[in-house]
């Protein structure tokens, strides 16, 4: 089996290439090198080759950030399964539809449990399993994952580790089985290959020139695409290192210390994250900064005045991304200064695939022309799961269309508009969200900021928006409407502003502007 073509087979590599850098730690608790997360990755899958778990079957794992859960999920598609990633935060409902539409065949959760997520698995009979992670006491580097299942006996394999090592992965293999966040239908099931992962990773390490001599710290979730795979794939599959935080998600209060202690060379955040971690510096900062490589943001759009304050406080090149989970994250990025300029705005250049901008026929737009960023390469899903009609308008014209409007400038650096379907049309004039969220955001008083449409009888749809006051501030509508027209052409000033100290996000931290529309216009946010 040629390694490059499987992320497990790079995986396996970079522990015999780098036995005894470190790979991953848990901040001020352990650390383990490449080979020991080998040594109990293949534990781990020897234990669910035991509990009768077969190639193509989808095993669910719900888990905060915690060392356990980079076991277990590597070790899920070690044993050729799909892993099935699940926000620990969601309902018993939730569960119920997510386990439900994966056909989940076992649920792995941490030992304390997830009463959610267990009942929803005991609705749909499935069976559940737990893990922890112990040290044992006096021998360094001495850890030992203790693993329960509840299967009957009878499904019980003997001499499960031999099984292992005669397990080969395939190329095609589904390794991991994610949804689109469903914020304007039905959310959609998201298979990706093992070829697909490993894709995605080496196109991220060539972007940002990831080596055995990086480390960073996790922020994001590792549920999802941007915290799995930027974070932590692309840093192991490079023989870097990561460190997760202690409370197994992000904590502003020991993020500096975390990277400090660590080494840190880079980080990865969604802009809600960077305007956290800016915000701690302004109240409360930090004796020393480490020196890092480049700061990295995707997930949603970057706001050119975040990006240069973040630059100013922390003195790294800051480069903005675009991705999304059906490409197993990276599609474009800004290249590091060594590589090209980094144009506050965009997100950069295509990263090892095609793409292009198309009309609604297929014909491919000039240089500056608007339309849809449709792609093409190795990291892109083969189609949803159970799903013709999303296949059908999702790969039109032999190309998969990303639904966000975007346009190429003459050094090839692309900028998006917005989604197509959140683009405000207002009596005519198609106006992008993202425009006049970043003006807003350029208000020293204003520290988050949302625009959205709303419908109108006069222009078929209006622009209202909703901002987050810095801590301390009085901004009222008015101050925020004379702003705007100051700084925005007259069709694009909101009619009307909200004021509010919450906006909903994603787990992720994006904010979901169409139901940010639903819930003030609606009246749901108390405002």
């Amino acid at each position: 089996m040629e390694t490059s073509t499987t992320l497990t087979g790079l995986l396996q590599s970079v522990a015999k290439k780098f036995p005894s850098r470190r790979a991953i730690s848990v901040a001020g608790k352990f650390d383990l090198t490449h080979s020991r997360l080998h040594e109990l990755v293949d534990s781990a899958a020897a234990h669910l080759i035991s509990a009768g778990i077969k190639p193509n079957d989808v095993v669910a794992l719900t888990f905060p950030n915690t060392i356990e859960y980079v076991v277990l999920f590597l070790a899920v598609i070690r044993v050729r399964a799909t892993a099935a990633p699940l926000n620990a935060a969601y309902t018993s409902e939730e569960f119920e539809f997510y386990l439900s539409d994966s056909e989940s065949k076992l649920l792995l959760t941490p030992s304390e449990g997830n009463e959610p997520a267990q009942a929803a698995a005991s609705k749909l009979n499935i069976p559940l399993g737990s893990a922890s992670l112990i040290q044992i006491e006096g021998e360094q580097q001495q850890t030992k994952l203790k693993f329960s299942i509840n299967q009957p006996e009878s499904d019980l394999i003997s001499n499960p580790v031999n099984s292992v090592t005669e397990l080969i992965n395939e190329p095609p293999d589904v390794a991991l089985f994610l949804h689109t966040s469903g914020t304007t239908s039905r959310p959609k099931g998201v298979p990706l290959s093992q070829h697909n992962l490993v894709s995605s990773v080496k196109n991220i390490e060539s972007v940002y020139r990831l080596s055995e001599s990086d480390s960073t710290v996790i922020v994001l979730p590792l549920f999802h695409v941007h915290g799995l795979i930027a974070g932590l794939l692309s840093s192991l599959g490079a023989g870097a290192s990561v460190a997760l935080p202690s409370a197994g998600r992000f904590s502003a209060s020991t993020f500096w210390k975390d990277m400090i202690q660590y080494n840190a060379t880079w980080y990865t955040a969604v802009p809600t994250i960077h305007q956290i971690i800016l915000d701690r510096h302004l109240n409360n900062p930090e004796p020393v900064y480490p020196k890092l490589r480049f700061i990295r943001s995707c997930s949603a759009s970057l706001a050119p005045v975040i990006l240069g304050r973040l630059e100013e406080a922390f003195g790294a090149p800051v480069l903005e991304a675009y991705a999304m989970t059906e490409a197993s994250h990276l599609m474009s990025s800004n290249p590091l200064p060594e590589d090209g300029p980094h144009k506050a705005g965009s997100v950069g250049k295509p990263v090892g695939q095609e793409m292009v901008i198309l009309d609604e026929s297929g014909r491919v737009m000039e240089v500056e022309v608007k339309g849809e960023v449709c792609i093409k390469g190795e990291n892109v899903t083969k189609g949803y799961k159970n799903n013709d009609e999303a296949n059908t308008t999702g790969f039109l014209f032999g190309w998969f269309h990303t639904g966000d409007i975007g346009y190429f400038d003459s050094d090839g650096y692309l900028y998006l508009v917005g989604r197509i379907k959140e683009l405000i049309n207002r009596g005519g004039e198609k106006i992008s969200p993202i425009e006049v969220d970043a003006v807003l955001l350029t208000h020293p008083e204003v520290a988050q900021a949302v625009a959205f449409g709303v419908p109108d009888q006069k222009y078929g749809e209006e622009i209202h928006c909703a901002i987050i006051p810095r801590e301390g501030s009085n901004i009222d509508e008015e101050e925020v409407l004379i702003y705007c027209k100051k700084n925005l052409t007259s069709f694009k000033v909101p009619k009307k502003v909200f004021i509010t100290d919450s906006l909903p996000k994603t787990a992720t931290g994006k904010i979901l502007r169409r139901l940010v529309a639903e819930h003030l216009v609606g009246g749901k946010l108390g405002i």
